[in-house]
């Protein structure tokens, strides 16, 4: 996937910093036919999603094909400061990965 496959924006507001993602993807399930040829397009989505805040890991996710193409994650984690670092990496069942850093505001 392209280098600008995530959209990170982090805010920090009373210790509590809110982190928002939007993953560039297409999430294929396996399922589902092509519908010029009939056969089932193959299972590409993304396996772990893993955020770090300055180096540390402060959430991984596993997920699996039930999820949406382009997929949004929003979540909340104690600490952070203006101008701390947070990573945002994925990595996909087909070897594919992306990572992207954004700086709390």
């Amino acid at each position: 996937m392209a280098k600008s496959s995530i959209k990170i924006r982090a805010k920090t507001k009373k210790d509590v910093t809110t982190v928002k993602a939007l993953m560039t993807h297409p999430m294929e399930t396996g399922g589902r036919k092509d519908k010029k040829t009939g056969k089932l397009i193959p299972a590409h989505y993304i396996q772990e999603v893993v955020c770090k805040h300055n180096g540390a890991t402060v959430l991984t996710a596993n997920w699996s094909g039930g999820v949406s193409k382009n997929p949004y994650v929003s979540f909340k984690f104690a600490g952070g400061a203006k101008g701390d670092s947070v990573e945002i990496t994925w990595h996909d069942n087909k070897g594919g990965s992306g990572t992207q850093t954004a700086k709390i505001k």
